[in-house]
């Protein structure tokens, strides 16, 4: 056992093994639950399927964690992303209901652009006043994430905004070489951020930010520009977030888009075994944790369970998966397992009686 447990234990010390786990038992539970779950099949050229459904779900909340990895790597929290769904949301779905033509793609195309561009400047302002003016990120976020759900119901007049576009719907419901739309948007979004921050300086320089922002800015990195740059992107993310969340329903809701999506991309970046206390991050971990999350959700949903209790349900399996991929935690529960063995007890007493 012992040599069988030193052969795995490079594989179960990788930071993805754990949340991989996690995933593939509750695939395996929820197949077993409903023998249909894994099942995929074309229909009209287009993927169909409860994992697909998954994976098209998970989109917008891998978008905002990928998003809020960085802004926690560099030692900061964005509590801001969900207003900012909201408001980019809002801000299209106006847009396109003012056209006389909703199914025109430059009047889409002029939407998604203004409700970026909104965005963007937002994320500039959280930039600002974390970088610039050293307010707490939590402090500062915190300020747009209830000043921003007032603004989107503003933008939307405290009322529910519907359209009927095509093109735009297409963000969340359309599908490209049989695949959702939303997927491979997630999929470019992850393999962007991943090649601009693992094949150049950047993500070093981030590591660094966020493992020791002053000791950073002696070695002639301006950090103060750095922690801008990433809460932008997090805005950005956000924002095409937001545009998958309204086109999904075809409607903006100021006060319901994006609700909470922030805690459950903290979650998800936490799963995927980046430190919530900054430096190294995982965007690998983060897309799994998304995934868990989804799943999770997925699953409480098909077993019935009731929504004042779903909440609750879901918190004590993200808090379980959190401590099961805890180092610290593990060697814990090691050493107190092995102290409570009888055979581990004798041992010892017998190594205490030999005289050295």
């Amino acid at each position: 056992m012992t040599a069988v447990a030193d052969r795995l234990r490079p594989l179960t010390g990788h930071r993805l093994f754990w949340p991989v786990l996690v995933l593939l038992v509750m695939i395996l539970a929820n197949t077993v639950h409903r023998p249909g779950f894994l099942a995929v099949e074309v229909k009209n050229g287009q993927l169909y399927g409860t994992l697909v459904d998954i994976l098209r779900l998970s989109a917008p909340l891998i978008l905002v964690a990928l998003g809020m990895t960085l802004v926690i790597a560099t030692g900061g929290i964005d509590l801001s992303v969900g207003s900012l769904c909201a408001i980019s949301g809002a801000i299209a779905c106006l847009h396109i209901s003012e056209a006389s033509d909703q199914d025109s793609p430059s009047t889409v195309l002029t939407a998604l652009a203004l409700a970026l561009g909104a965005a963007l400047v937002l994320g500039a302002w959280n930039g600002v006043l974390v970088a610039v003016i050293g307010i707490q990120p939590i402090i500062a976020t915190l300020i747009l994430m209830v000043a921003g759900r007032g603004l989107a119901q503003l933008v939307t007049e405290g009322q529910i905004i519907t359209i009927n576009s095509g093109p735009y719907r297409a963000v969340g419901l359309g599908h490209f070489l049989t695949l959702p739309l939303a997927i491979l948007i997630a999929l470019a979004a992850a393999l962007l951020i991943a090649a601009v921050t693992r094949r150049t300086a950047l993500g070093l320089i981030v590591e660094s930010v966020g493992g020791n922002a002053e000791a950073s800015r002696l070695a002639g990195i301006r950090s103060g520009r750095v922690v801008f740059l990433v809460y932008v992107v997090s805005a950005a993310c956000a924002a095409i977030a937001g545009f998958m969340m309204t086109a999904n329903v075809s409607s903006a809701d100021g006060n319901a888009a994006g609700l909470w999506v922030e805690l459950d991309a903290i979650l998800a970046v936490v799963i995927g075994g980046t430190s919530l206390a900054g430096g190294r991050f995982s965007l690998g971990g983060t897309v799994l944790g998304a995934l868990i999350i989804q799943t999770l959700t997925t699953s409480v949903y098909a077993l019935n369970i009731s929504p004042q209790t779903a909440l609750l349900f879901k918190a004590v399996v993200v808090i379980a998966v959190c401590l099961i991929q805890s180092p610290a935690f593990r060697a814990r529960f090691r050493r107190r397992r092995g102290a409570s063995t009888p055979g581990s007890a004798a041992a010892r007493r017998e190594k205490e009686q030999v005289p050295a």
